[in-house]
């Protein structure tokens, strides 16, 4: 691990160049009105978490672990992504943006909802602004692409010093960098600052213009059972699973979420959980 120097120094002033430089603004995509059920109708208050037990963890080998990511976050969407993981009783864990907090009138109290929960939500890193869709620029500047991170860990207060790069699937854990020569750099030095990076072995894809999924819960579903089967995974009987609050905002596709939890559930041999727990992580 490579020791950092006088970064906190810099960091402040390293943002404000990056956000000096992306003056635009980073708007949510915009969705259609739900048609029955909308993510405004549920009340923080109407939240009654399941009790999800978390003491002295072991992983059971003969288990595999499933884990459900939601990025992007607090959107339209988050809470009811966050409600039917409750319903279900299910781990789930949620990248969010810290820019989006300020986006929503209760982005702020999304946020301290999915920290609070926890250990059935997990609260984690995802960058300050999604680099402004500008990747290249922010990895090809990782001084200023890890103070963003930083920013974003003073701003959200996750718990773990867990990271998912915006637009770009890398690995960091202990004694282990896996990315792409673009974002290798950064991932580094996020290394060196003590933090673990999370990429994704699937994905349920969505439909850039409309934001809802693209496969079925069944086809996702076997999917999964593929991947699973043949190890096709970056660590055996581990699967992280990578998908978007905003896809959720909609009532059919809200259904859609919860029926697939339901089919992978019917499995005994898989169980939910939160990315924290993924092996082999800096502590």
């Amino acid at each position: 691990m490579i020791h950092l120097s006088k970064l906190r120094v810099q960091q402040f002033c390293l943002i404000s160049c990056f956000l000096a430089i992306f003056s635009c603004s980073n708007q949510p995509v915009k969705e259609a009105k739900a048609a029955t059920v909308q993510e405004d109708t549920i009340s923080q208050n109407s939240i009654v978490p399941v009790p999800v037990v978390d003491t002295v963890y072991h992983i059971d080998t003969q288990k595999t672990y499933i884990y459900l990511t939601f990025d992007d976050g607090p959107q339209h969407g988050t809470m009811n992504c966050v409600k039917i993981c409750q319903q279900e009783g299910v781990k789930a864990s949620f990248f969010m943006i810290g820019q989006h907090q300020h986006m929503k009138s209760d982005g702020k109290q999304i946020v301290a909802t999915i920290r609070n929960n926890y250990p059935q939500t997990l609260l984690a890193n995802h960058s300050y602004n999604h680099a402004m869709g500008k990747y290249k620029y922010f990895y090809q500047h990782p001084q200023m692409a890890l103070a963003d991170f930083l920013r974003t860990q003073d701003s959200l207060a996750p718990a773990p010093k867990i990271i998912r790069l915006p637009g770009n699937n890398a690995w960091v854990r202990n004694e282990e960098i896996k990315a792409s020569r673009l974002v290798r750099p950064v991932s580094k030095l996020l290394d060196s600052a003590g933090y673990n990076v999370i990429g994704w072995d699937m994905e349920w894809n969505f439909d850039h213009k409309s934001a809802r999924p693209v496969q079925s819960p069944e086809k996702l579903a076997a999917q999964l059972d593929t991947l699973v089967a043949h190890s096709y995974t970056h660590q055996p009987k581990h699967l992280v699973i990578l998908t978007h609050d905003r896809m959720f905002h909609r009532s059919p596709d809200s259904l859609a979420l919860v029926q697939f939890i339901q089919l992978v559930k019917r499995n005994p041999n898989y169980v939910f959980e939160t990315v924290d727990h993924y092996p082999g992580l800096k502590k």
